[in-house]
């Protein structure tokens, strides 16, 4: 059937040039051909003109019939490369886009790692400057003691000189004051033992000092390579975003057309599910006894995810036919994504249009989507609580801006997460 449309078209185009001309295209050969002088045989009796009636009648219409087969026979062939050469084009276009998308992958897996790597040192700078804000106060708490015991221990040197008369030796030797001596004797000891207790906490305060000081510049050479080194990671960050975007220009550009667009929305969804089925098929291999109540009972009252502007866009239509199974929230690069809820990860990883994606399972057949994520700081089989950062928040497959796109699942159906948020 394929190949009668093939040379029905060019047999369509010939008779309506016949139509229009009312002239065979091949009526100067059918009736005659030039001799050598340059005259044309009208009557078709050249060099035979003793030839059979049969080839002036059937001369003409055979030189036409070969006339017009060859012209559907080129028509068809020049048919067939150009769909030839489409098919090929439009897989090579496919081709570069899956190439793309795998650049992409790469390109924010590396981003990603550069991310949490430098979250961890902001983390790090955080801790180390709160360390040093401690350690300074303990060296101020320290020196003030250090003044009260140097205080204290001059007011007993002063009353050891103002009680020179009643010295020690001269009492011993001296009979008539025997009762006054056994008092004097226990007021002595007290007192020596006192003054030996402040000297040695005294001392002790000076080396706590010493290695409170000591520790204070050890945190203070640390907090001096964190900052070079988020430095550094800040950079190579920078550098790796500028590589995306050029690549994700790129990638918009080969796709620009609807249908390209449609088709590849539902392949990214059917990515999405096998992802799921496959996470979930692996930990159920796993025989835990954690025990996830569902969301059920707390419609309303679930933690937003993230902070930033809320766009609205659960079931209204996205491209053709399809239509949105989820929410966004727009926001700033590198602020904290949480947990909605208790949840066990099912899944973490990048795939096609959700870029980096961390899927929680909560029990009785719900599930919360995060995607566009810049980093993921949990891992597949981890129990994260209500409120804990779970990941941060990026433009990650493929997006231009930063952003969370989130979706909630009953039983793989998605439902309006604005109607179960705590908004």
């Amino acid at each position: 059937q394929t190949q009668s449309l093939r040379v029905a078209e060019p047999v369509r185009a010939a008779v309506a040039v016949r139509s229009r001309t009312q002239v065979m295209p091949c009526d100067d050969e059918a009736v005659g051909s030039p001799d050598k002088n340059g005259a044309v045989d009208r009557d078709g009796a050249g060099k035979d003109a003793d030839a059979a009636p049969t080839r002036h009648i059937f001369g003409p219409f055979a030189l036409c019939m070969a006339r017009l087969l060859r012209i559907i026979t080129i028509a068809s062939v020049d048919k067939a490369v150009f769909v030839e050469d489409a098919m090929g084009a439009k897989a090579a276009k496919e081709k570069r886009r899956t190439e793309l998308f795998s650049l992409l992958q790469q390109q924010e897996n590396d981003i990603a790692s550069l991310a949490k790597a430098l979250n961890f040192t902001q983390i790090s700078i955080k801790a180390n400057q709160s360390e040093q804000q401690a350690l300074t106060l303990e060296g101020q708490r320290i020196a003030a003691e250090i003044m009260q015991q140097r205080e204290a221990l001059a007011a007993q040197m002063r009353s050891a000189y103002v009680a020179g008369n009643n010295d020690l030796t001269k009492m011993l030797f001296n009979q008539e004051v025997a009762g006054e001596l056994e008092r004097m004797l226990t007021y002595y000891q007290y007192f020596y033992a006192q003054r030996k207790s402040n000297i040695d906490h005294f001392q002790n305060l000076i080396a706590s000092l010493a290695e409170n000081q000591a520790q204070l510049e050890v945190k203070q050479t640390k907090l001096k390579t964190l900052a070079a080194r988020q430095s550094q990671q800040s950079a190579a960050l920078a550098a790796e975003q500028l590589e995306r975007q050029a690549l994700l220009n790129e990638l918009t550009a080969a796709i620009k057309d609807d249908e390209a667009k449609l088709n590849q929305l539902k392949e990214d969804e059917e990515r999405l599910l096998a992802a799921i089925a496959k996470a979930k098929a692996a930990l159920k291999r796993q025989n835990d006894d954690v025990i996830l109540a569902g969301l059920s009972n707390l419609r309303g009252q679930l933690l937003v995810p993230a902070s930033g502007q809320l766009k609205r866009l659960f079931g209204q239509r996205r491209q053709g036919q399809l239509r949105w199974k989820g929410i966004i929230f727009n926001g700033n690069t590198g602020e904290p994504i949480k947990s909605i809820h208790t949840g066990k990860v099912l899944y973490a990883g990048w795939l096609r249009g959700f870029g980096l994606v961390l899927v929680i399972d909560h029990g009785a057949g719900y599930m919360s989507v995060y995607g566009h994520n810049q980093a993921l700081l949990k891992e597949p089989g981890d129990i994260v609580q209500r409120g804990e950062t779970i990941a941060l928040m990026g433009q990650s497959g493929g997006q231009n801006r930063p952003n969370l796109y989130f979706e909630l699942r009953k039983k793989g159906i998605p439902v309006n997460p604005t109607a179960w948020l705590d908004l």
